[in-house]
């Protein structure tokens, strides 16, 4: 199936791989993108190491528990192009990369809610780091009950002929953020997506008891430490 025609739901990766096969210049552009968002993964994953690192020596107290991260696939990259409207997107592909931001993804859990801010706000100091935008799913939760401070960063990539400036997503949550995000991921996932009103509202009610847990373990944290 030529690339021109490929839908949102019809597009696989096995026509993926047939593009690849037959277009060198494909593969290299797509080579390329795994090498420049890659090392900006690890550019982003070695300062927050770093900086959680510092945190302990000057306090005493690590506020990062532990940090993920991944790469789009192609095939959910060209996916989220056609969502995103643009057409034929691995023929487009620096389009994409201009106007999908979270290629690179990094997520960055943290003991607690404050633990959230205060990392974040590190690392938007380095001079290095530009701010792109910021979501703040924190203050203000989504209707489902999803919590967490998405932030989307651009920072330098140091290649052999270039520099290049790659975006970063990434989202900052509390252990019991993640905890509750990655259990209904799950269920939806599961349930292709859907779920009952009944499910729903049970979740939302759990996102909340498990918010106001973070809130109360914050303050015995303060009257701990």
């Amino acid at each position: 199936m030529p690339a021109s025609r490929m839908t949102i739901t019809d597009i696989s990766f096995e026509d993926i791989r047939k593009e690849l096969v037959f277009d060198k210049k494909l593969q290299e552009e797509i080579d390329d993108i795994n090498l420049t968002y890659r090392s900006a993964i690890k550019e982003v994953t070695t300062k927050l190491e770093i900086l959680s690192d510092n945190f302990e020596m000057q306090n005493e107290y690590m506020p990062i528990h532990h940090i993920e991260s991944r790469l789009k696939t192609i095939d959910s990259l060209v996916k989220k192009a056609e969502r995103y409207g643009i057409p034929d997107p691995l023929k487009n592909l620096p389009r994409v990369r201009a106007e999908v931001y979270d290629i690179a993804g990094v997520r960055v859990i943290c003991n607690y809610r404050r633990d959230i801010y205060a990392i974040s706000r590190l690392l938007l100091k380095q001079s290095d780091v530009n701010l792109i935008r910021v979501k703040d799913y924190c203050e203000n939760p989504k209707n489902t009950g999803y919590r967490s401070l998405h932030v989307v960063i651009s920072i330098p990539v140091f290649l052999v002929k270039e520099r290049i400036h790659v975006p970063v997503e990434l989202q900052f949550r509390s252990i019991a953020m993640d905890t509750w995000a990655t259990l209904e991921h799950e269920l939806r996932y599961k349930n292709n997506g859907e779920l009952t009103e009944d499910i729903k509202d049970n979740l939302k009610r759990c996102a909340d008891m498990l918010a106001n847990i973070d809130k109360q373990m914050e303050e015995i944290r303060k009257q701990v430490l």
